[in-house]
């Protein structure tokens, strides 16, 4: 490229930014209210754009200021929703040479002095256009002195002026300053719309892009489309004619996705061997441990979403691969499996940013993934300890000096004080068998507990939850529950438990609230329950021994003995010998 040429060179996110609200892509919404507030007279005097980086906000705000300030190719029109671009005030703003529109970085101009400032000159009438033009970018970067400055002038300013704010913080902004703007929040662009938008643009470059390629640039942009134009204009750069998903991913710094999909499936096997020699692949490719491992993540995440909506596979930024074998694999994996992959990648993540050896560190993640997916889940364990039915026999125990934080848990005969012991850290106790029940069609609900229990057997676990922690009873009849609900419980939860109620015990059933204290909670109940029996043990003098014995150690749980066969009479308890062995 000769020297004039490329000096004189426009990336590609200045060279195509939009210039009408017409440019804008997927932002519908805002445009719509744009265009009806012109076309009534009912235009803001302040506004305040919102959203993550490159999505348009100082654009939009450029383009209202042009809209606000168009006279017409004659000279004599008014504001409009679509600028012409040909009349002096559009020339100007697009050259940003305007004397009537100033655009403020807040991040450099922070202080009260900079604020005052745009005070001071308000009262004056505009030198040039029809309205004066205030854009402030990233506004959330201003100083609370000076948002107090501006408030007055923003509440009621002169009729010639306009303010257009822009930030990506909406939070750190004053509400006293949102309460007084018409406030847009531009959304992400998804990753189809991005891709067409990116092809058209390559088309007009004249350069051929792969599909594939432009929906590796289309995710990494993450629906930001300034992030995308610039990511375009480096892969032309680098791949010269034609712009394939190879070169892209070299560029980027990404594993090959047909071997991240590779590994995920040996992980989720427990293929620990294959698992490493497909890392050692990746690290011949070239590629970063660091972003092994986040796209593992976002495979997983890819295929979890595959799992619960079967929609999530027609995802264009997804590739063929991950489409078809991502439907496979979530078909054989189950929703716990997936939580737990993304448990141990997430906490991996930060393990290999922070390790020495970033490389071993991403063997170590993988090999306690592999380990952890041929275990059975909690739920499973449950189940199979429920089948068995039978308590096991606790096995002996040695005796260890108790360091500080170690726990010891007691046992009791069902309704008698707990008074056992056990050694430090050890639970000896067995789990309670629970009775086996016929499951009756049409239950008989006589208590709210019934109502819990219920939801607990039909597996709404959600719900299940809900009533256990937010909701307080004040009143129950067959076919009638009156309740307060806690600051935390869902609105809905009345109108759930009554649709429960009726689909599961053939009935009608009436749920209403009411402002009543009513009673506690279950689950304060059961914590009030625990602390009681819990300061018993405590105080027994048998438990004081083996707190004396262990310095350190305390009652962790009080574990109620549901057999007095096992241990003998009900009367009876097992002293410290029976349950810790010394290692003499």
């Amino acid at each position: 490229m000769p020297a004039d040429a490329a000096s004189s060179y426009r990336v590609l996110a200045r060279k195509y930014r939009p210039s009408t609200f017409a440019d804008l892509i997927g932002q519908e919404a805002m445009i719509r209210t744009l265009a009806n507030a012109f076309a009534t007279g009912r235009i803001a005097h302040a506004f305040i754009l919102t959203g993550v980086r490159g999505v348009g906000k100082t654009t939009t705000a450029r383009i209202i200021a042009r809209a606000l300030n168009c006279v017409g190719t004659d000279g004599k029109g008014g504001p409009t929703i679509t600028p012409c671009g040909q009349c002096e005030p559009c020339r100007a703003i697009a050259e940003d040479r305007h004397v009537d529109v100033l655009e403020i970085d807040a991040a450099s101009h922070t202080g009260v002095a900079n604020i005052r400032e745009i005070v001071d000159n308000v009262r004056y009438l505009p030198a040039a256009g029809r309205y004066k033009v205030y854009i402030i970018d990233e506004v959330h970067m201003l100083s609370t002195a000076a948002f107090n400055a501006l408030l007055k002038t923003l509440e009621e300013p002169p009729p010639h002026v306009k303010f257009v704010f822009a930030t990506t913080e909406i939070r750190k902004v004053p509400v006293t300053v949102l309460s007084r703007c018409q406030r847009f929040d531009l959304k992400r662009l998804d990753g189809e719309a991005l891709i067409r938008h990116l092809g058209g643009i390559a088309e007009k470059e004249q350069v051929k892009a792969d599909v594939a390629a432009l929906a590796l640039i289309a995710r990494a942009a993450e629906g930001s489309v300034r992030d995308g134009l610039s990511l375009l204009d480096q892969a032309i750069a680098f791949a010269e004619d034609r712009v394939s998903e190879e070169q892209v991913r070299d560029m980027l710094g990404l594993a090959d996705r047909g071997l991240v999909i590779d590994l995920t499936d040996a992980l989720m096997k427990g293929e620990i061997a294959a698992a490493l020699a497909l890392v050692d692949r990746l690290h011949s490719h070239g590629a970063d441990p660091l972003a092994v491992v986040q796209d593992l993540l976002e495979f997983v995440h890819w295929l979890t979403r595959l799992k619960v909506t079967k929609a999530a596979a027609d995802d264009l930024t997804a590739s063929e691969a991950e489409r078809v074998r991502g439907q496979e694999m979530a078909a054989r994996l189950s929703v716990a499996e997936l939580s737990r992959a993304w448990q141990i990648l997430l906490k991996g993540l930060t393990e290999v940013q922070g390790a020495p050896s970033p490389d071993a560190a991403l063997e170590m993640v993988l090999i306690r993934l592999a380990y952890a997916a041929t275990l059975p889940s909690p739920g499973e364990l449950v189940r199979q300890l429920q089948q068995d039915g039978r308590p096991a026999t606790p096995a002996p125990v040695r005796q260890a000096p108790a360091s500080e934080g170690s726990t010891v848990a007691a046992m009791a005969p069902r309704g008698s004080a707990a008074v056992a012991t056990g050694a430090p850290a050890v639970r000896v106790s067995a789990p309670t068998p629970q009775p086996t029940t016929a499951v009756n069609t049409a239950p008989s609900i006589r208590s709210f507990q019934d109502v819990v229990d219920l939801a607990e057997k039909r597996t709404e676990f959600i719900l299940r939850s809900q009533l256990v922690t937010n909701v307080h009873l004040v009143r129950f009849e067959p076919g009638r529950i009156e309740v307060r609900l806690s600051d935390r419980a869902p609105a809905r939860l009345p109108h759930q438990l009554k649709e429960f109620l009726d689909r599961e015990t053939g009935t009608r059933w009436t749920v209403t609230l009411s402002r009543e204290a009513g009673q506690p909670t279950l689950h304060e109940l059961r914590e009030a329950t625990t602390r009681k029996i819990k300061a018993e043990a405590e105080s027994d003098p048998r438990v004081q021994a083996v707190l004396d014995a262990f310095p350190g150690a305390k009652v962790r749980e009080v574990v109620e003995r549901n057999d007095a066969a096992d241990v003998g009479e009900a009367s009876e308890v097992p002293s410290v010998e029976d349950v810790v062995e010394d290692d003499a």
